[in-house]
């Protein structure tokens, strides 16, 4: 048994995003650069909306020719035409004239105020108006949303559906981004097999590549799901190959403990420089980290069990993603929360213990859930939020005050 001292969690945290930064800039369409940080300042470079315009249906109307209008005497005009958006129709409203508009359609020239249906009689040819307007009335004016040479968006803005409908807006079809890193994800073990199909005796489903490959993805990046690789060393080391074409990192599980049969560390020794440290973390996992290939690909090699492969990814995997992403804070929010129940950790190592965390009489309070044996996932797909212990407690009494980093939120 190895006598060597633990790696700090923080020391190997750091290493890992020493060795990555943001992902090139690239040009892309709108649709391809949903979900990417933006890598440019964005100006309007006409004014948003272009042209004032109906923000109802109704008649637009001069409002001097209807400013004694009122429900009991209300105003009759003659109605010249319609105005419909995306109208070029010159109509010019003169004294004592108005014309039916539609929402979004051009203010024609003379008028200087739009009168809502609901506040007339919604007549064909003549109309009762039965409210006095203001001027500006139910008008959208050009530039009310963002004038020519206005910021709408800066570098760094995340581009979700909204940003994107705003760039649709102000005219731009392509935008400067930084991509999506792709992360490929491979289990290795003779005993997986495929969700869905039979198992075998000794045999189980392979629950890591989802697990991870929809990790990746909450993280923001773009995730392949390669499946199961044999525990042979040719045929890993030709899928790490292939997949190094597409890939910005590369995530593998299993095959990194100290058994006979690992075959991970022996092929990535051909290909690449990859260090595998025993960490001062609970639970305990061996965990590797290095670069592969000619472009020095970034190289994740997690533990096999379900947990310690989840909870290495959320310390180690997700910051780096995020700073590839390019986007701040790489982390997880932490609160501070009142423990529900005693908690044990082992000396010398940063427990992260899976948890429920609710909210009880105004305050935070959360419990362990689960055992603590690294495979129990059913424990850990109940769980909301890891509790840190520090390497210098091991033992926290109900009540204790402990940071909680949250997982992905839930909707009830």
């Amino acid at each position: 048994m190895s006598t060597s001292p633990l790696k700090p969690v923080d020391a190997h945290l750091d290493e890992v995003l020493a060795a990555v930064s943001p992902l090139g800039s690239l040009d892309m369409t709108l649709s391809d650069a949903h979900g990417c940080v933006l890598d440019e300042d964005v100006v309007a470079t006409f004014p948003l909306p272009p042209f004032d315009n109906a923000a109802t249906d109704g008649y637009a109307v001069r409002t001097e020719d209807v400013r004694t209008a009122s429900a009991a005497a209300p105003t009759v005009l003659p109605v010249v035409g319609d105005v419909l958006p995306g109208s070029t129709t010159p109509y010019t409203v003169q004294p004592g004239l108005c014309v039916r508009i539609m929402t979004g359609a051009p203010i024609p020239p003379g008028a200087d105020a739009v009168v809502a249906r609901e506040d007339t009689d919604g007549g064909l040819a003549n109309v009762a108006v039965r409210r006095a307007p203001t001027v500006g009335h139910n008008i959208r004016i050009a530039g009310d949303d963002a004038a020519v040479g206005a910021p709408v968006l800066t570098a760094g803005a995340h581009l979700g559906a909204t940003q994107i409908g705003l760039l649709a807006a102000v005219g731009r079809d392509r935008v400067t981004v930084r991509p999506r890193p792709r992360v490929v994800v491979l289990s290795t073990g003779g005993e997986l097999v495929e969700p869905g199909l039979p198992l075998g005796r000794g045999q189980i489903p392979d629950s890591n590549s989802a697990l991870l490959t929809s990790a990746a993805q909450e993280a923001g990046a773009i995730a392949f799901k390669v499946g199961i690789v044999p525990d042979e060393p040719s045929q890993l080391a030709d899928t790490l190959e292939d997949q190094l074409i597409r890939a910005d990192v590369v995530l593998t599980t299993g095959g990194v403990s100290v058994g006979t049969s690992d075959v991970v560390k022996e092929v990535l020794g051909r290909i690449g420089s990859v260090r595998f440290d025993q960490l001062a973390i609970d639970p305990p996992m061996p965990v590797g980290f290095g670069a592969i290939g000619p472009d020095k690909t970034p190289f994740f090699g997690l533990p096999g069990n379900p947990v310690s492969a989840y909870i290495a990814f959320e310390i180690f995997v997700r910051p780096a993603l995020r700073r590839m992403i390019g986007v701040e804070p790489i982390q997880r929010p932490t609160v501070r929360a009142r423990l529900g129940e005693a908690l044990e950790s082992p000396p010398g190592r940063r427990s992260y213990v899976r948890g429920a965390l609710n909210v009880e009489e105004g305050a935070y309070v959360v419990r362990p859930v689960g055992g603590a044996g690294s495979h129990l996932i059913a424990a850990l797909a109940a769980a909301n939020a890891l509790i840190v212990v520090p390497e210098s407690v091991t033992e926290l009494e109900p009540g204790a005050a402990v940071t909680v980093t949250l997982l992905e939120r839930r909707h009830h």
